[in-house]
């Protein structure tokens, strides 16, 4: 299956807190789409929130996002692990 990473830019920046809840939200919803969100990462004060997924086409692991709390990537990139 395809790993994606995705990006999302929050104004104002954001709490770890947050992060998590919406992290919870998406692992009660990916079931419904064959997709699993792997781990994350958190630049506070940035706003910046990175997310690692694997998932069957970038879309899923949007909709996943939308359905479970609303914040959509700015950005997904597919990616593939290195050594």
């Amino acid at each position: 299956m395809p790993r994606f990473m995705d990006v999302h830019s929050i104004d104002g920046g954001v709490s770890v807190e947050d992060v998590q809840k919406a992290h919870a939200a998406d692992l009660a919803t990916q079931d419904e789409h064959d997709v699993k969100y792997l781990r994350y990462w958190v630049d506070e004060k940035q706003g910046k929130i990175f997310c690692l997924v694997d998932a069957p086409s970038a879309e899923a692991a949007s909709t996943v996002h939308r359905e479970a709390h609303g914040l959509v990537a700015d950005d997904v990139y597919e990616v593939h692990e290195g050594e």
